[in-house]
């Protein structure tokens, strides 16, 4: 299965793991909750997907790699005890809490979060002297004598012997109490998760082209040769700041991220055409309704791979706009309440009080959440946006002298209705950009498949989907019907050719 297939079954194991009675007990007892065993090759995003399960199940999540574990801070230390049986004193062996468990209990205080996954990385490379305990461990969720909290479930995960020359193959006797699940990498599942996060389009444009090099390990006479999902991610972040400060961009750079001779050169190469496109194109001008006859005719005469970076490169650059125009406009519709809540108070001090224990409440929220890991980064913007709104709106009441009545909730109204007036600016500027997109394209490319690719991206993509339905697009709306017609024509046909009249 691929990663967003696994994700989905993970998230359906948790919450019916979870699912208690009418006593408030948990349907499947905790020694018939058979602990998830994700295995698949390195880099390909197990981890990224539990914190993206506990952050859709508001549980928390804590994460540990069992490669770093020795029987001592797994299982706990050995101490001396005294007891007293039958009226003779002794002394007894015991062990302090594992790392592990009191992990569980310290985010549990924490976040006030009471259930969670334990999530344990690379478990099937456990050193030798743990081996043994890990059988009681995944049938009772103890690590010596402790253990794990009730309604907290546990998901592992492991690479495959060929990937890694520490794994030790579970036998059957361990195997039969995991519920296993065998992961692979898919391009069409990380493009979404790509779009999603916004990664650089020349990593997406470049990896279009060449699908096959997305997820690439082999042995050669230099060692291992390995490109992975977690080496295009980590390469996207560094391009962005790289460009951000005007540094260069090599072999030398991409290398550390894909460790593939050829991935690299071509990878490095493809990066310097397409920002000569960029250049060549004039993309500014293409989405202001300036694009040179000079651009459409190049545009018209160029090769398939060329055409498709020019729309990737054109249609990132709108997309990242209305992903910004979305995420204000969720965090203006969230703040609306507490806003409310500070409507007709007319006692200045008492407006005061209420924004700082706003702040304090949104504050505390935030690190809680943050410490279980049960918060998007999505979510975690929303928060500190309005956290800072609210601390601004506070400081400039505080610096303002005179202030009598209904003046301090005015003042604060007023910082909220600039922000809307923003919005509502970007928003427009998103959609004439949009505009000239279709336009270009029209153009540029009349009855070819670009047409059809623009309004799948268009449709597929989260923020631009909901920019469309919020806002309108009549030229995305003239597109998909005509699209639709032309796809129901072709069905038609292929129809009447099946009936061989």
């Amino acid at each position: 299965m691929n990663m967003k297939q696994a994700k989905e079954c993970i998230k359906d194991t948790v919450r019916l793991y979870l699912k208690k009675d009418e006593f408030g007990d948990y349907r499947i007892p905790v020694v018939r909750q058979r602990p998830v065993f994700l295995i698949g090759a390195p880099g390909i995003g197990k981890t990224a997907i539990m914190e993206q399960i506990a952050q859709e199940l508001s549980i928390a999540l804590v994460s540990y790699s069992m490669t770093h574990h020795t029987r001592q801070s797994a299982l706990g230390l050995p101490f001396i005890d005294h007891r007293e049986f039958e009226g003779k004193q002794y002394d007894v062996s015991e062990y302090t809490m594992s790392e592990i468990i009191s992990s569980v209990y310290e985010v549990m205080r924490e976040s006030g979060l009471k259930e969670g996954i334990l999530f344990l990385d690379e478990i099937n490379c456990v050193s030798e002297t743990l081996s043994p305990s890990m059988l009681q461990f995944l049938q009772y969720k103890v690590f010596g004598r402790h253990s794990v909290p009730e309604g907290w479930v546990i998901v592992t995960a492991g690479n495959p012997p060929e990937y890694n020359k520490s794994v030790r193959e579970f036998d059957v006797v361990t195997l039969d109490r995991l519920k296993i699940m065998e992961v692979e990498a898919d391009y069409a599942t990380w493009k979404e998760y790509a779009s999603e996060k916004g990664l650089h389009n020349a990593v997406v444009s470049y990896l279009d082209l060449k699908k096959e090099d997305f997820y690439h390990v082999e042995t050669t006479v230099k060692g291992k040769s390995y490109i992975t999902a977690r080496g295009w991610e980590d390469l996207s972040q560094i391009l962005q700041l790289y460009e951000e400060e005007g540094l260069p961009v090599d072999e030398t750079l991409v290398g550390q991220y894909l460790r593939n001779d050829r991935i690299v050169k071509e990878f490095t190469a493809y990066y310097d055409l397409y920002n000569k496109y960029k250049d060549d194109y004039k993309v500014e001008e293409i989405l202001s309704g300036e694009a040179s006859e000079k651009a459409v005719e190049k545009a018209k005469d160029a090769a398939f791979d060329e055409r498709l970076s020019l729309l990737g490169m054109l249609l990132d650059r709108v997309q990242g706009e209305i992903r910004e125009v979305m995420r204000l406009s969720d965090c203006l519709r969230e703040l609306r309440a507490p806003l409310k809540a500070l409507s007709g108070c007319g006692d200045t001090e008492k407006l005061l009080n209420m924004l700082k224990m706003q702040g304090k409440a949104r504050e505390k929220l935030l690190a809680s959440m943050q410490a279980a890991g049960a918060m998007s980064d999505a979510e975690q913007y929303k928060n500190k946006f309005i956290l800072r709104f609210l601390e601004q709106a506070e400081k400039e009441i505080r610096v303002s002298t005179g202030i009598e009545g209904e003046e301090g909730y005015i003042l604060v109204r007023e910082r909220f209705q600039k922000e809307v007036a923003g919005l509502k600016r970007r928003t427009e500027d998103a959609g004439r950009r949009l505009h000239f997109l279709f336009a270009f394209v029209e153009k540029a490319f009349e009855e070819g498949s670009e047409m059809l690719v623009l309004v799948t991206e268009l449709t597929v993509n989260e923020d631009s989907a909901r920019f469309i339905a919020s806002f309108g697009c009549p030229d995305y709306q003239k597109h998909s019907e005509e699209l639709m017609l032309t796809e129901r024509q072709s069905r038609f046909m292929e129809e009447i050719e099946k009936l061989d009249l």
